[in-house]
Formats: structure tokens, C-alpha cells, sequence
């Protein structure tokens, strides 16, 4: 059992802590021996960065933890040593973690046990995968909707699998070609590179889509979509992307009778609908995966983000080396 952890101290620094030693678990606990962690990218990086400001470092961000089971509290009975789970609470990176199984508080013992017939490693990316089967409900995608995902960082490439997993028809838009390729290769059924001129024609020509996801916070989006009129009467827009000050046309919500929706992480029931369609392999997350290191090769990964974040895409620490 590795007893570190990632923080960052100050702004645009990342560094490794000292755990110490995990404690045994409390009755109601297990303890969690840590395999693998995915990064957040967009999360991770706002507070790297201090993107919107009044951050307090230091900061431990993310959200995304597979591991063993490697103690349980005497009053524990669903898991049980040896179990693998998946663990989406807050606290960033760490090489072990304590959960109480029994408290009320969901968020605060959001895991679910993970089947042998899924990879577990990939499965460090379901917390993101989990944001976008959320957001996808969260605004009631169903069958034959008609749905755009403006943006296919990994929250955008998440959002737009959850939403052909609940049956909807999904466009999906991004400058990034590799982006584009990983979207066309897990299903979307448009695909469309916006850095062409002639492309926002095609765009126009889906219109009007019963769902809208902002997952990229382009500054115009919203403007975008009521010059064009893009947007189906009763829709509405799944404000996704980190945003600071917001601006839209009040007239595009009253004459559509539509909504500006948002949501924020995940819950159990989300988690279980994700794991069922992974088993499926309706949803996948393999493809989405571009960088796979030992956590000890961490802080390259936190200048990549600093300098370079459009270079990553689905990123996962192994600990187990």
C-alpha cells in the first residue's frame, strides 16, 4: 500500500504528501487499498489553476478511485475483503481511503462493488463517465431526442455516450480532430469539426435539437444558439462546461418555453446505470483513455495539464507498481 497523496500547495504547483499509515476501520468502515485513480481534467485543472479564483490551496482534487476492499468494520456486511470498488467521493489522489458504509450521507460512501467481467482499471474513469450519465439525465434525455454536445473533452465524449445509451440521436462538435475521431469511433451519429466554416451548415441543418450540452464554454455558445435558433420548443440546455459570468437572451428560453438546466457529480443511481451499460458495452471507455502511468510519474501529467490540457483526454495512475 503506497501512503501518499496528490496536492497542490499553490497555484500551478502539484506535489506529493505523506498519508502515514491507514488507520483500522471504525465499525461501520472499510478500508480501501487504492489500485488505480483517473484524473478529472476539467475539475483538477480549475483548481490547479485557480481558474475562477478564491481557491485555498493547498488543494486535493478528484473524484475517481478503483480499489480492494482490505478491511472491514465488524458491523459491515454488504462488501467484504477482497472485493474490488469503485469510490467516487471528493479528496483527490490517495494511496488508501476510509469510508463509512453505513452513514446517510450518500455522497459520502458513494461506491459500488465492481463485477469480474469489467476492466477494473478502466473503470477509473467513472466518475467522469458518471458526471455525464447524470447530466444526461438531469435533462431527461430519452428515446428519438435530438441532441448536440458542443464539446468533447472527456466530460463531452461522456455525456454524448450516456445520451445515445438512453436512446437519443446525438451530434457532436469539437476543433479537435483526434476528439472528433474517438466520438465517431464510440457511436455519435454526427460528427462535426466547427473550426470548418462550412461545417456550421451542417450544424444548422440538425437544428432544432430537443437538447443542447454545453461541455466546452465557448464565451458564444449561448448567443450561438439564439441567433441560429437552434434550440427545439420545451428544450432545453445542459450548462455543463466551467463557466464564470454567463450571458443569454431571455427570449430564447420564454418563446421555446425551455430551461438552462445544471448538475454536479453523480449519484448511486447513476453509477448503477453506467455499470449496467458498460457491461453492455453500449458504453466504453477504453477508447477515450490516452495516458496510462504509474502514479509515481504524476507530476508530468499536472505540466502537461498546466501547459498543454487539450493533450489529454482519459488519464489513469496505476498504484499497484
Amino acid at each position: 500500500m503506497q501512503n501518499i497523496g496528490i496536492e497542490f500547495p499553490a497555484q500551478g504547483e502539484m506535489a506529493f504528501f505523506d498519508l502515514g499509515p491507514p488507520p483500522a476501520p471504525a465499525p461501520t468502515e472499510i478500508r480501501i487499498r487504492t489500485l488505480y485513480s483517473g484524473v478529472t481534467n476539467g475539475t483538477e485543472r480549475h483548481a490547479l489553476m485557480n481558474d475562477f479564483g478564491g481557491t485555498n490551496y493547498p488543494v486535493r482534487a478528484g473524484y475517481q478511485h478503483v480499489g480492494v476492499v482490505d478491511g472491514v468494520g465488524n458491523q459491515v456486511e454488504a462488501l467484504s475483503v477482497g472485493d474490488v470498488i469503485f469510490l467516487g467521493v471528493h479528496g483527490g489522489h490517495r494511496g488508501w481511503h476510509l469510508v463509512n458504509v453505513e452513514t446517510t450521507n450518500e455522497r459520502a460512501r458513494l461506491c459500488i462493488k465492481l463485477p469480474d467481467d469489467v476492466e477494473r482499471e478502466f473503470c477509473a474513469l467513472f466518475g467522469v463517465a458518471g458526471v455525464g450519465m447524470r447530466h444526461s439525465r438531469r435533462i431527461r434525455v430519452g428515446p428519438a431526442h435530438n441532441v448536440w454536445v458542443a464539446g468533447l473533452g472527456l466530460i463531452g465524449q461522456s455525456v454524448a455516450q450516456a445520451s445515445r445509451a438512453l436512446g437519443a440521436y446525438v451530434t457532436v462538435t469539437d476543433v479537435n480532430p483526434r476528439r472528433l475521431a474517438i466520438a465517431k469511433t464510440l457511436g455519435a451519429h454526427r460528427v462535426i469539426d466547427v473550426s470548418e466554416p462550412s461545417e456550421d451548415r451542417a450544424l444548422k441543418h440538425g437544428a432544432p435539437y430537443d437538447r443542447i450540452v454545453d461541455a466546452c464554454g465557448a464565451p458564444t455558445l449561448f448567443e450561438d444558439i439564439y441567433r441560429n435558433d437552434l434550440l427545439a420548443l420545451y428544450g432545453a440546455i445542459g450548462a455543463l462546461a466551467g463557466r464564470g459570468e454567463t450571458k443569454f437572451h431571455q427570449s430564447m428560453l420564454h418563446s421555446k418555453r425551455a430551461s438552462i438546466e445544471s448538475s454536479s457529480h453523480f449519484t448511486l443511481k447513476d453509477l448503477q446505470i453506467l455499470l449496467h451499460f458498460v457491461r453492455l458495452d453500449t458504453i466504453r471507455i477504453a477508447p477515450l483513455v490516452t495516458h496510462r502511468l504509474p502514479i509515481t510519474e504524476a507530476p508530468r501529467i499536472y505540466e502537461t495539464m498546466k501547459n498543454r490540457p487539450e493533450a489529454l483526454l482519459g488519464v489513469i495512475f496505476d498504484w499497484t507498481s
